[in-house]
C-alpha cells in the first residue's frame, strides 16, 4: 500500500458581494462577450463600477479586493488591459488586491505579456514598507503576507516588488500560456503585519500584450510567423545585435562599422556608370535606361536596408526592395538578349514581355530562386540559338573576331562566373556587406565587357556637321529645286 499524506489549509473570510470575484470573467470577455457600445457591455460596466464604489468603504473586511479589468483587443497579438477604477490600485496588508488578465482566447500565446508597476511614494506612510506582487496563471496567490511565496499548486509564478527605494518594477513573460492570469498585490512590513495594519499604498498598474517588446528597438524588426497552426511573433535582429528584443550588444557592430557597410553597399553601385556609358556610346539606349534604373534603386534600397544610425529611406522600404530586385533581374535579361543580336523588333518584344513576366514572378515570390535563374536560362537559350544561326548562315564561328573573344567575351564571362560564385557560395550574414559589394562591382564590370559592339551602319555620337548658320537647325539631305525668275 502507498500512503500519500495530504495537507489541507482552510481560511474563512468574507469575500464581499457574490459577484465581486465573478466580475473578472464578465468584464474580460473579448471575442465571445458583448462588444463595446452594446447594451450588455454598458450594463456590465455600470454595474461593476457601482459595486466597486459601494465596496470601497468596507473593503478592508474582505479576504481579497478585486479590481475590474477590461480587455481591449488592438491588433493581432496586441491587447491592452484597462482598469475601470483608474490605473492606480489601492494595496493594504490585510487582504491581497487581485487583477485578472484574460489570455485564454487561443491567440494570445504568441506575444509577450508585460506588467509594469509604479509606486506612488506619497501614498506610503511607512518608509520601510514593500508592495509584493505575484503574476501567476490558472489560479491566484492569496497568501503573500504570510509566506511571500509566489507559487501555486498549478504554476510557479513571477514575483515583483516595489518600495520607496525602488518605485518601479517590470515583468516580461515571453509566450505566455493560454489561460487566465492573475496579478496579486499586498503590502508587507518587515516587522510584521501589525506595523502596517492601517497603512495603504497606491500602485499604478500597466498591463498589455505586445507582439515584440519595445518593437525590437532600432536594431531589429518584429515579424509575425505562423507554423503548424500557431501564430507567434519574434524579433529579427541586425548589425550583430541579439536577444529577445535585440538589446544584447555582445556582438554588435560599432557605428563606424555600420557607416562603412552602408558606404560599401551604396557606392559600389556606381560601378554601373561605365556600363551605362558604354551602352550609350553604342546606341543601346534601352539597356542604358535599365542600368540607370538598377543603379538608382539598388543604391537607395541598400541605404534603407541598413540597421541603426546609418539609414536613409527615400520611399517605402517594400517599394525600394521590389524595384531593386526587378531592376537586377531585368538588367541580366536585357544584357543577354542584347548579346544574341536578334532583330530589333523581336528584341524589344522580348524586352517588354520578359519584364512583365519577371514583375509578376517577383510579386508572387520575391526571394524565389527561379526569379533570377528562369530568365537567365531562357535568355541564354535564345542567345545560343541565335549565335548558332548566325554561324551556320555565315559558315564560320560567331562572333568571328578573335579579339572580341579574347578582350571582351572571355573577361566578361569570367567576371560573371566569379560574381555568381561569390553570391551563391560565399555570401553570409556576417560578410554580407563585403561580399554583396563585390557582387555589385563584378556584375557591373561584366556588363560593360559583354555588351556587343555598335552596328556598323551607325555613326558614333558626334556632330556630323557643324552649324554654319544660326537658323540652320538640322541637316536636310534632299535637294530641292527652285525656279529663278
Amino acid at each position: 500500500a502507498v500512503l500519500i499524506p495530504l495537507v489541507f489549509c482552510f481560511t474563512a473570510c468574507r469575500p464581499g458581494s457574490t459577484s465581486s470575484f465573478l466580475n473578472f470573467s464578465s468584464l474580460n470577455q473579448s471575442q465571445t462577450g458583448p462588444r463595446p457600445g452594446s447594451a450588455g457591455a454598458a450594463g456590465t460596466s455600470a454595474l461593476s463600477a457601482g459595486e466597486a464604489s459601494r465596496n470601497a468603504s468596507n473593503q478592508r473586511s474582505f479576504c481579497l479586493q478585486n479590481q475590474p479589468v477590461v480587455r481591449e483587443d488592438l491588433d493581432v497579438v496586441s491587447v491592452r488591459y484597462r482598469l475601470l477604477n483608474g490605473p492606480s490600485v489601492p494595496v493594504n496588508s490585510l487582504s491581497p488586491t487581485l487583477l485578472l488578465l484574460n489570455l485564454n482566447t487561443g491567440m494570445d500565446s504568441g506575444g509577450s505579456l508585460v506588467v509594469s508597476l509604479l509606486l506612488n511614494k506619497t501614498s506610503v506612510s511607512l518608509a520601510n514598507a514593500t508592495v509584493v506582487a505575484c503574476v501567476s496563471a490558472a489560479s491566484p496567490v492569496l497568501s503573500l503576507n504570510a509566506t511571500q511565496n509566489c507559487s501555486t499548486a498549478f504554476f510557479q509564478g513571477y514575483p515583483l516588488s516595489v518600495s520607496t527605494s525602488s518605485v518601479e518594477a517590470m515583468l516580461i513573460v515571453l509566450y505566455p500560456q493560454t489561460d487566465d492570469w492573475f496579478l496579486s498585490l499586498q503590502l508587507i512590513c518587515p516587522k510584521g503585519q501589525g506595523e502596517c495594519k492601517a497603512a495603504e499604498a497606491k500602485v499604478t498598474v500597466f498591463a498589455y500584450l505586445t507582439p515584440c517588446f519595445n518593437d525590437c528597438g532600432p536594431y531589429g524588426q518584429c515579424s509575425l510567423l505562423r507554423r503548424h497552426g500557431y501564430l507567434y511573433a519574434g524579433c529579427s535582429c541586425k548589425a550583430g545585435w541579439g536577444g529577445w528584443s535585440c538589446t544584447d550588444d555582445t556582438k554588435a557592430q560599432s557605428v563606424g562599422a555600420q557607416n562603412l557597410a552602408t558606404l560599401l553597399l551604396t557606392l559600389s553601385n556606381l560601378m554601373f556608370l561605365p556600363a551605362i556609358a558604354v551602352a550609350v556610346h553604342r546606341y543601346y539606349l534601352v539597356e542604358a535606361s535599365v542600368y540607370t534604373y538598377t543603379m538608382f534603386f539598388s543604391t537607395f534600397y541598400h541605404a534603407c536596408d541598413q540597421p541603426g544610425v546609418a539609414v536613409m529611406c527615400i520611399m517605402d522600404y517594400d517599394t525600394l526592395q521590389y524595384c531593386d530586385f526587378l531592376g537586377s533581374v531585368v538588367s541580366i535579361w536585357v544584357t543577354i538578349l542584347c548579346m544574341s543580336r536578334v532583330k530589333k523588333i523581336l528584341k524589344y518584344v522580348l524586352f517588354v514581355l520578359g519584364t512583365l513576366l519577371i514583375a509578376m514572378s517577383l510579386q508572387l515570390d520575391r526571394r524565389g530562386v527561379w526569379n533570377m535563374m528562369g530568365p537567365c536560362l531562357f535568355a541564354l537559350v535564345i542567345m545560343i540559338a541565335a549565335w548558332v544561326y548566325h554561324g551556320v548562315k555565315r559558315r564560320h564561328c560567331y562572333p568571328s573576331s578573335w579579339k572580341r573573344w579574347v578582350f571582351y567575351l572571355l573577361p566578361g564571362i569570367t567576371l560573371a562566373f566569379i560574381a555568381i560564385s561569390v553570391y551563391a557560395f560565399m555570401e553570409t550574414n556576417e560578410n554580407y556587406y563585403y561580399t554583396h559589394s563585390i557582387w555589385h562591382v563584378l556584375v557591373a564590370c561584366s556588363v560593360a565587357f559583354l555588351l556587343p559592339p555598335r552596328d556598323k551602319h551607325k555613326k558614333p555620337w558626334a556632330w556630323s556637321q557643324k552649324l554654319t548658320c544660326r537658323y540652320q537647325i538640322c541637316q536636310n539631305d534632299r535637294e530641292e529645286l527652285y525656279a529663278v525668275t
